[in-house]
């Protein structure tokens, strides 16, 4: 059973994907041996089998990466057969002087393992002439060039949903985290209640990479994709909420943590505590209103329960007791903090 679990994943890739490469790799056969009467293009079925990639974006540096690769190691490659034959020995040195070439150049790896075995399939097909060099560049150039063509024309996925939805998600999380900080501050609450408070919250930190990471991903392929400017605008609005995303979650963070640190059974009991969780209140609110419209943009929400923005009021700060002073102060400033990212000033 390990050994199968090795050999094969837990998904497979998607069935597009698989066709654009075998689209790619039949392309960049056909066109090699109508151009350069070859029989076995190999190089250009290689360049277009590894060329295809998710996006257009990865494609193109892949093809770079590729013909770069290729060209070196079979320049490398007729240099050696020029100058000491075709030995299996000389094609073994051929290889390491590769392999240390591209560690000295420090190459990206698709480049740093292209060079050796461009070099070492010139060398052992056993040819060396100057028109065998020339064929197998030009073979490799027309199988990533196939692969480029291929991966524009058959619709290049567009990865908007999974930036959307994660951005959403961590949008309504980061409201249900400001209502149980006004619950914990309105209601005397357990050690393991709080305890479990700060976990949730710290649980915002993943969620904040992995709309990260989304967005990176959907940036990525709509970079050189022909449905560019129809999707641009969706992406740009999540970002933007992404952005304030970021400072509301190291400020929620901050204020649970606080909360734990300083909590007292008595905070209830606190005027100003009690004024406060009515404004955390509000920016949850806004914060689902905000999160309602990115989800919807341009519509009318569809959640019935979602009302206008809640107005803030002015907060009278009475004298608190002493053991409360420190943090009823750090919640007023990131309170103040919240409502500006919200609100985006």
């Amino acid at each position: 059973m390990r050994i199968t679990a090795r050999l094969r994943s837990e998904s497979r890739i998607p069935l597009l994907q698989a066709v654009k490469t075998s689209v790619a790799v039949a392309l960049g056969w056909i066109l090699s041996q109508a151009l350069l009467q070859t029989e076995l293009p190999i190089f250009a079925a290689i360049a277009a089998l590894l060329v295809v990639q998710p996006n257009i974006n990865q494609t193109l540096g892949r093809a770079v990466e590729r013909s770069l690769g290729v060209i070196g190691g079979v320049l490398i490659a007729y240099a050696v057969g020029i100058a000491f034959g075709e030995s299996s020995w000389i094609v073994l040195a051929a290889i390491i002087f590769c392999i240390m070439l591209a560690w000295a150049l420090r190459l990206a790896p698709s480049s740093a393992s292209q060079i050796p075995i461009s070099a070492m399939l010139v060398l052992s097909l056993g040819a060396s002439t100057p028109e065998y060099a020339r064929d197998r560049i030009i073979e490799t150039i027309i199988g990533a060039a196939a692969a480029l063509v291929v991966n524009a024309l058959i619709v290049p996925p567009v990865l908007l949903s999974p930036a959307h939805d994660a951005v959403v998600r961590l949008g309504r999380e980061v409201a249900d985290t400001l209502d149980r900080i006004v619950d914990a501050l309105r209601f005397p609450q357990q050690a393991g209640q709080i305890e479990e408070m700060m976990i949730k919250a710290r649980l915002l930190r993943p969620m904040l990479e992995k709309a990260e990471k989304a967005i990176k991903q959907a940036e990525e392929s709509l970079t050189l994709n022909p449905r560019h400017g129809v999707h641009r605008r969706l992406l740009d609005v999540d970002e933007e909420f992404y952005n304030r995303l970021t400072a509301l979650v190291t400020r929620t963070i901050g204020m649970t943590r606080a909360l734990r640190d300083h909590y007292d059974h008595s905070l209830h009991l606190e005027p100003t505590v009690l004024a406060i969780t009515v404004e955390l209140s509000r920016a949850a609110h806004d914060l689902r209103l905000l999160a309602e419209h990115v989800d919807h943009p341009g519509q009318t929400p569809v959640n019935p329960v979602v009302e206008p923005p809640a107005l803030t009021e002015p907060l009278v700060i009475f004298t608190p007791h002493p053991q409360h002073w420190i943090l009823i102060g750090s919640l007023m400033e990131d309170l103040r903090r919240v409502r500006e990212e919200i609100k985006g000033e």
